[in-house]
Order: structure tokens, then sequence, then C-alpha cells
């Protein structure tokens, strides 16, 4: 059953008036606000393409010898890119087999973090963060974080 709370009161900039001018003036507020995250969240979004970009060529040879081996059912989902899911200034993108889950994450502040495998439904993580300009470390620590999670993804 619902619990019945008050809504908080909008902010006082809004204008009164029809739905479609309150939420526009609020859109242009929000707008103004995020605006100055707009190249920040760009450089995110090439980041998380060209770790992507990697990923997918790393899978497809992965479905290439699983397939090969006599087992095509292990394959695995390769997400798009989109705007987080927990955070407003960063993308992400993920791996999925049945209930097991892998996700990338590009932050605005200049911050890759590598979160899983874990299983839909139960707490995500464990997480590993690192600078965009540690290429090296982050292509170590993809490489570890893909295998853990095929490994876990595959067992029965």
């Amino acid at each position: 059953m619902c619990e019945i709370r008050t809504m908080a009161e909008p902010p006082p900039a809004l204008p009164d008036g029809d739905l479609g001018s309150r939420l526009a003036a609020l859109g242009r507020l929000l707008g103004e606000r995020e605006a100055d995250h707009h190249d920040a969240l760009a450089r995110a979004r090439q980041v998380a393409t060209e770790i992507r970009d990697d990923v997918s060529r790393a899978l497809e040879r992965f479905h290439d010898a699983v397939a090969g081996a006599g087992a095509p059912h292990l394959q695995v989902a390769l997400g798009d890119i989109r705007l987080d899911d927990k955070h407003l200034r960063a993308m992400e993108f993920d791996l999925t087999r049945g209930r097991y889950k892998a996700i990338v994450v590009a932050k605005s502040r200049g911050e890759l973090t590598l979160v899983g495998p874990f299983k839909v439904g139960r707490a995500e993580g464990p997480c590993l963060s690192f600078p965009f300009d540690a290429r090296d470390e982050i292509q170590r620590a993809l490489g570890t974080f893909l295998e853990r999670f095929l490994q876990e993804a595959a067992t029965p």
C-alpha cells in the first residue's frame, strides 16, 4: 500500500500557470545548470565509446571461440552507451548474460569505473576506478574484469 506523503513544494522561481509553462521554466533552469557539464560529459561519452569498441572486438573473438568449441549458448549481450542509471553526469554500457551483469561507467569528472560482475537483484560491485589517462592500467584491469565476468556468467 502507498504511504501518503506531502510533495515537496516546487522551487519558488517557477511561474504559476499551465503545466507546459511551468515545466518549460523548470527545463530552462535545469538546462542552464547542466550546460556547464556538456563538454565533460561529451568526453565521458568518447571514453565510453573507445572502451566499448575494445570490448566489442574482444567479445567477437570470445563468441567465435565458444561457438567453435561447441558452446554457442555462452553468448553475452553488450549494451549500448547511455546516460548512467545512477549518475546524471556519466555514461555507461553493460554486459549481461542471464542474471549476471557488469557495468562500465565513464564519469564526467574524468574517471572510469568497472562495476561487478554481480547478479542482478543483488548489491552491485566490486568497483574499480581509474583516471581516464591511466590507459595501461585500464586495459589490464579491463581484461581481468571481463575474464571474471565471463567465468562467473558461464558457471552453472
